[in-house]
This record gives structure tokens, C-alpha cells and sequence, in this order.
């Protein structure tokens, strides 16, 4: 095996990506308080040709220097819009169309491995560091989702959670797509 050059990668320009078909699926950060997080989630959204990110309450924008170190350009490349409260970003997505989830551990939640996308446009919301993702957002999705996890600590980094929701996402929407 030979590692490949970025050049050998066959990646599309930056007007081609911008251009190019997007998966119906928005990230929705729910007062996330690391930068260097929300850069990430920038730069797993690009991988994924996810649609947009919703950055909510304090979660920083760009151009943040934070957030610009850690997204490596996936600020050019990703839609992004602020909204100063979440529900308010949860609105503007059911205006849309979208089914909303947050991503939490709650009782009657989905696991990750059990939840189907379905056809209808789908947004996840992640949230605080410590907080979590709200009550009040909560109670104003439509159901959450869970990544099961067995380990002694109770949750996952929110950009790590945000990687493995996002691939779940695209390998569904690819299996949509052969169908």
C-alpha cells in the first residue's frame, strides 16, 4: 500500500463543492463553548457535504481564531448562519421542512444504530460541553438521538460526537442513494 498525496485525492474545487449537491441534513450547536470544537465539526461537516451549521447563543462564528485553526478552511467551504437562540434555529428549520433530534441522553431516546433518516430534510442538534444539549431545545425536537456507549464516562466530546453522527448520516444517505 502507498499512502496517497493530497493531490491524488481527486477532491473538488472550492467552487465545485460550493456548487455541488449538499446532503438534506443541517448541524444545529446548542450554546457549544469551545471554538477549537466548533472548528472541528466545520471541517467533519465539509468531509460529509453536510448542507449548513446552525451556531447558536455563544457558540463562536467565524472568523474566530479558534474556530478558523481547527476547521482548516471549512469555513469557506461550509454554510453557516447565527442564530442568538437555538429555538429560534429550530423554528426556521421546521419553516423548512426539517425533522429535528437533538443528540442526548434522555429517557425514550433513539439509539444511534436504530435511528432511520427517513426522505424528510433532518437536522441534529449537539450541545454544551457540560450542559448538554438543553431541556427547553429538547423539549422542542422531535425526538433524540443517543450514541451507546459502555465505558465509565458519560458522554462523549461534542466534536467526536458530532463526527460519528455526521457519518451515520452520510452512510445513510449513500444507502438512499442505491436504492
Amino acid at each position: 500500500m502507498q499512502k496517497l498525496r493530497n493531490d491524488e485525492l481527486d477532491r473538488p474545487s472550492l467552487q465545485d463543492y460550493l456548487t455541488g449537491e449538499k446532503l438534506p441534513f443541517v448541524i444545529v450547536l446548542d450554546n457549544v463553548r469551545s471554538a477549537l470544537n466548533t472548528g472541528s465539526i466545520f471541517r467533519t461537516a465539509d468531509a460529509f457535504r453536510i448542507k449548513e451549521i446552525h451556531l447558536c447563543g455563544i457558540t463562536a462564528c467565524p472568523p474566530n481564531k479558534e474556530v478558523l485553526k481547527t476547521a482548516l478552511g471549512a469555513t469557506s467551504s461550509v454554510k453557516w448562519t447565527h442564530f442568538e437562540d437555538t429555538l429560534e434555529s429550530i423554528k426556521n428549520l421546521r419553516t423548512g421542512g426539517y425533522k429535528v433530534y437533538a443528540v442526548e441522553q434522555v429517557r425514550g431516546s433513539i439509539p444511534l444504530n436504530q435511528f432511520k433518516m427517513g426522505t424528510s430534510p433532518v437536522a441534529l442538534v449537539l450541545g454544551h460541553e457540560m450542559d448538554g444539549v438543553s431541556q427547553e431545545v429538547i423539549d422542542a425536537c422531535d425526538g433524540c438521538i443517543e450514541i451507546p456507549q459502555e465505558g465509565i464516562k458519560h458522554s462523549l466530546n461534542v466534536s467526536v460526537c458530532g463526527g460519528i453522527i455526521c457519518w451515520e448520516v452520510y452512510r445513510q444517505y449513500l444507502e438512499q442513494q442505491v436504492k
